[in-house]
């Protein structure tokens, strides 16, 4: 969560960070703020808000040829100028930027900055200050900096400027994402290579406790102990095209409009020239020696776990078990003798998941990350990884990884079946192809999704979401959809437990959206609508071709029983998309959430 951008070169640095910014506010919009150095000194401009608002008090006149900025999603302090980074010393000397949580600042103010009176609430300014405490010490800045990094405890991404050394950029990293980019002439840092693609698509990885020095004219990369290190950069295979809305209105619609693309790049991604699927065999070695998977994910990713948990059982025979990454690792159950842990994450970069894998690491086990992003800290750990290949997804609402991770966790199911001597249920290449398909037909039906959530929430101030089986877990991220957007207090729920305790919530008008697309549990499913209908309950059926019965509102095209998840999602993201747009809401930057969750 937050971003950083930093730039050092020839050009103004203003409007480069300011476009950086802009392309990272998805990792916080809280506040922003930039500062810019040059001989006579740093400016530091910042406001609470989004990057526009920043715009609007940045001195048109400021010039500097090396910066960095920062949008900001609150840990410490409340949202507001004072608490916005960048974040100065005393003296005014130092300006930090910074992304990640202090664990031990409380510690480190009372042992150190005892005598100096802070002017925010953050654990950043705790950083800045110690620095400067250590250079009026003696030591060099560099010292100080690497001196200060010694102590902190938890995560970091920094980027600081000292006001006595404007052709420098000091920056390090713990656990918190952040690039160096390359340029004829200039250099860069960001904790996203979509946000300096504007000036190159030449990155080096950075990675835990490592100090970056950066000139326009090169970097130098050493370890906090003083090692140098070199590492040779890689090339961002990002389309500046795919970051951008074009003809959308939100980058929430876009990316619902890119999933039939999206199963079909997957479906390509991994078709051998047989047009067998296929996978490295390392990473079905890995699948089919364990005794049980553990599938480890946050939010919209753990719903796309349960739907996977479902395929290496049903397809492969492995047992599997899906886990909170924020709850396993501080509660981890007795694990099998030979288990594989299975990370699932968008970003790559979800601070939750990464501390079970450093443990999981520590214990020996094998690890498999499936992520969007090569090169992310999940990725880069593990042992193996699978990717989604579904572009960069930009709204903090996940649509277009949700239907990515299934497909892969499909793919990965069926592969390892086959090493296993599973039979086959059904050709799996060819069941993709026709959801694809299903999937396009009911994105050409976005009136009919609007109308309905028009009916249903434009009023509610709560809604439901019920299911059995597949449905029970499309149910679960049908709710998380619409309350992570729109507001609406949004639950799901296995149908059979309503009359265990949730029914009593059931009353005159309440919305209940209710998935019937397994014909195993059709019946039941449709027993429990009666039950709330009779208490007065508004219901919304959504069903397949084979299922459907009268009246229901929602009938999508067939496609295999094991796939309706990749489908029946979509009204659900589209009704979702619309009850927020008509309450006014920030369609792809709703309030209190960010994209990338680099924080525990």
């Amino acid at each position: 969560m937050c971003g950083i951008v930093g730039y050092i070169g020839e050009l103004d640095a203003k409007e480069i960070l300011l476009k950086g910014l802009e392309k990272l506010e998805y990792r916080g919009y809280d506040s922003a703020g930039i500062a810019l150095a040059n001989e006579s000194g740093v400016t530091v401009f910042k406001e609470k808000g989004r990057i526009a608002d920043l715009r609007a008090v940045i001195d048109p006149s400021a010039e500097a040829n090396t910066g960095i900025g920062h949008t900001r999603w609150a840990t410490h302090g409340v949202p507001d100028v004072r608490n916005a980074h960048p974040h100065q010393d005393a003296s005014g000397r130092f300006t930090l930027v910074h992304n990640g949580v202090i664990e031990n600042y409380g510690q480190l103010r009372s042992e150190y900055l005892a005598g100096i009176e802070l002017k925010s609430e953050t654990d950043t300014e705790i950083i800045v200050q110690l620095i400067s405490l250590f250079a009026t010490e003696g030591l060099t800045t560099e010292e100080a900096f690497a001196k200060t990094l010694g102590l902190l405890h938890g995560s970091y991404a920094i980027s600081m400027l000292d006001g006595q050394a404007p052709e420098m950029i000091f920056v390090a990293k713990n656990k918190s994402p952040l690039l160096v980019g390359l340029g004829e002439g200039f250099n860069v840092v960001s904790s996203d290579a979509m946000a300096m693609l504007q000036v190159t698509d030449q990155f080096v990885e950075l990675h835990d406790g490592e100090i970056v020095l950066l000139t326009k004219d090169g970097i130098r990369i050493r370890t906090i102990g003083g090692e140098p290190v070199s590492r040779a950069p890689f090339t961002a295979e990002l389309d500046a095209s795919d970051i951008e809305k074009g003809t959308y209105p939100h980058y929430m619609l876009k990316e619902i409009d890119e999933q039939p693309a999206v199963l079909r790049k997957i479906i390509q991604a991994y078709q051998g020239p047989d047009g067998n699927l296929q996978l490295e065999d390392e990473t079905i070695g890995a699948l089919t020696r364990a005794d049980r998977i553990y599938i480890i994910a946050a939010g919209t990713s753990s719903h796309a776990g349960l739907v996977g948990k479902e395929y290496f059982e049903k397809l492969a025979g492995i047992p599997t078990e899906v886990h909170i990454s924020s709850e396993f690792g501080y509660n981890m159950p007795l694990l099998s003798e030979r288990p594989l842990f299975i990370f699932i994450s968008q970003s790559g970069e979800t601070a939750d998941s990464r501390q079970v894998l450093v443990k999981v690491k520590e214990m020996g086990h094998p690890s498999l990350t499936v992520t969007n992003v090569a090169g992310s800290t999940l990725s880069r750990e593990s042992d193996y990884t699978v990717l989604l290949h579904a572009g960069p997804e930009i709204a903090v609402a996940s649509t277009k990884a949700y239907t990515a991770q299934i497909a892969v966790l499909a793919i990965l199911a069926s592969c390892a079946a086959e090493v296993k001597g599973h039979p086959a249920q059904f050709d799996l290449v060819h069941e993709l192809g026709i959801a694809a398909t299903a999937v396009e037909t009911m994105i050409d039906r976005k009136e009919e999704m609007e109308t309905i959530s028009f009916d249903f929430l434009e009023m509610t101030r709560n809604a439901f979401f019920i299911g059995r089986g597949m449905d029970y877990h499309v149910s679960l991220e049908g709710a998380l959809k619409l309350k992570e957007i729109s507001y609406i207090q949004a639950e799901g729920f296995a149908g059979g437990e309503l009359k265990h305790g949730t029914i009593a919530l059931i009353e005159e008008g309440t919305p209940v959206f209710a998935l019937a697309t397994q014909a195993a549990v059709s019946a039941n499913i449709r027993g429990n609508v009666k039950e709330v209908t009779a208490r007065g309950a508004k219901a919304c059926i959504l069903s397949m071709e084979g299922t459907e019965e009268a009246g229901d509102r929602i009938v999508i095209p067939a496609v295999h029983p094991m796939l309706t998840p990749l489908v029946s999602v979509i009204p659900l993201q589209l009704i979702s998309y619309y009850a927020s747009l008509h309450r006014g809401c920030d369609v792809d930057q709703p309030r209190n959430l960010a994209k990338s969750v680099t924080v525990e």
